[in-house]
């Protein structure tokens, strides 16, 4: 199935600028918080944040003068701390245990967005593991001998799509993942994340975003889906875990992402969720919010970021006057100068915020969504637009998958060769509602 993105190296008109730092003008301590003298605990961590904002921005200084190219994303450092990460891993990781199989996603995603290529004997090793963790009835589990789950699911074949080869595709047992598929489906159209669990919006993104990747995609597979991811959608125009939820980064991008997979994007009002969305980047640091109200977080670079080539593609279809063809509808160099100057480490792997320490669900999703700022691509135009040193650009990440394009791209067109399994014998949705 065509899912509307196209390798943009391919045939797109390429504009590339290299910008000045927003940070350093002069007037920048202006967008700094101002509680209007009602101190609460919030407004005083927002101000202990963007002190350490500061201090990162007064280190910048300091750098530029040496090296005016900075910010520079420090790629060898970062590559180091994944590559140890992919073959060995400390103690203190063993309450990971159960997110092995995004520990590979997390770290294989990471070295294809930096262009680093995978050896083929590390590619056998990752294979090898992941059909170790393909459970028998179907589906896999966050490790060797663990039940299966959507979110690992997910996470494992997004990896082996990442490895672009047919030892890795074939490592999917499709008949079967496409009943355990069916076995998680409510009747609502909801998805629970695995037998007996709750079911929310994660699962719906989940179950879609891997049947169409391995072409397992169907009109019964989907029905009513659309229909219940829509009543997600919050007042405030970001969408809740399950309806009558709070509206969050993460399930704000599955939902939408359901929604553009499914081609049901006019269901919800995209111009109140591109609201909600543009105010979740913060004014100061520059990043994204998860939520009103809450901290930064290099994580919802993507979660948030990644919602704005989404967002542009609806809009292009109902409104497309409204829209830049250059730019995302977001500040996109606010986003990269807060990656690069905030939320690196100087050993390698990025963070949070200041202040916090590096993992690899953090570096993954910091540079996802600094690959998203740095590149504008709407099917006719591309413009790179690359904060600091023209080595710091990344590979474009595929907007729906997270994946690099041409994953994304060449695993569909193999799996869309196979035969379809059918739909398996007896099965049935769930009596379940699936709503907690």
């Amino acid at each position: 199935m065509e899912d509307g993105w196209e390798d943009s190296d391919s045939k797109e008109e390429n504009n590339t600028c290299y910008k000045s730092i927003r940070c350093l003008n002069p007037k920048f301590e202006e967008l700094r918080y101002e509680d209007d003298n009602n101190e609460t605990a919030t407004s005083t961590e927002q101000l202990d944040v963007e002190d350490s904002v500061r201090r990162c921005i007064q280190v910048l200084k300091h750098n530029i003068d040496v090296d005016p190219n900075s910010p520079i994303l420090h790629r060898d450092s970062h590559l180091q701390f994944l590559k140890k990460g992919l073959h060995h891993l400390p103690n203190s990781m063993e309450i990971l245990d159960s997110s092995r199989a995004w520990l590979c996603y997390w770290i294989l995603h990471s070295l294809e967005i930096l262009n680093e290529p995978i050896p083929e004997e590390t590619k056998s090793q990752v294979i090898g593991f992941l059909s170790l963790c393909q459970h028998e009835n179907g589906g896999f589990g966050g490790g060797p001998g663990q039940d299966p789950h959507l979110a690992p699911t997910y996470a494992a074949i997004n990896a082996l799509c990442i490895l672009r080869s047919r030892e890795a595709y074939d490592v999917i047992n499709r008949a079967k993942l496409l009943k355990f598929l069916f076995s998680l489906k409510n009747r609502d159209g909801s998805f629970k994340m695995h037998e007996g669990s709750e079911s929310d919006i994660r699962g719906v993104y989940c179950a879609l975003s891997v049947a169409m990747l391995t072409s397992l995609w169907s009109q019964e597979l989907i029905k009513n889906t659309a229909h219940w991811v829509s009543r997600c959608q919050t007042y405030e125009g970001g969408f809740g875990g399950v309806p009558d939820m709070e509206a969050h980064g993460g399930y704000t991008f599955c939902g939408l992402a359901s929604l553009v997979l499914l081609k049901e994007g006019n269901l919800i009002n995209v111009h109140k969720l591109l609201r909600w969305l543009v105010n979740r980047q913060t004014r100061y640091e520059g990043g994204f919010q998860g939520r009103t109200n809450k901290l930064v977080d290099s994580c919802y670079s993507f979660w948030q970021g990644g919602c704005f080539p989404l967002v542009h593609r609806l809009l292009n279809m109902t409104d497309p006057e409204s829209l830049n063809m250059s730019f995302w509808l977001f500040n996109q160099k606010a986003l990269q100068e807060y990656l690069l100057i905030c939320c690196q480490t100087p050993h390698g792997g990025l963070i949070d915020k200041p202040g916090k320490t590096k993992d690899y669900y953090h570096t993954c999703y910091a540079l996802s969504g600094l690959s998203v700022a740095q590149h504008f691509h709407n099917g006719l135009k591309r413009n790179d637009y690359i904060v600091g040193h023209h080595e710091n650009e990344l590979i474009p990440t595929h907007p729906i998958y997270n994946i690099c394009v041409p994953s994304a791209i060449q695993a569909i067109q193999y799996f869309q060769n196979l035969s379809y399994p059918g739909t398996p014998e007896g099965t049935q949705s769930s009596d379940d509602d699936g709503e907690l």
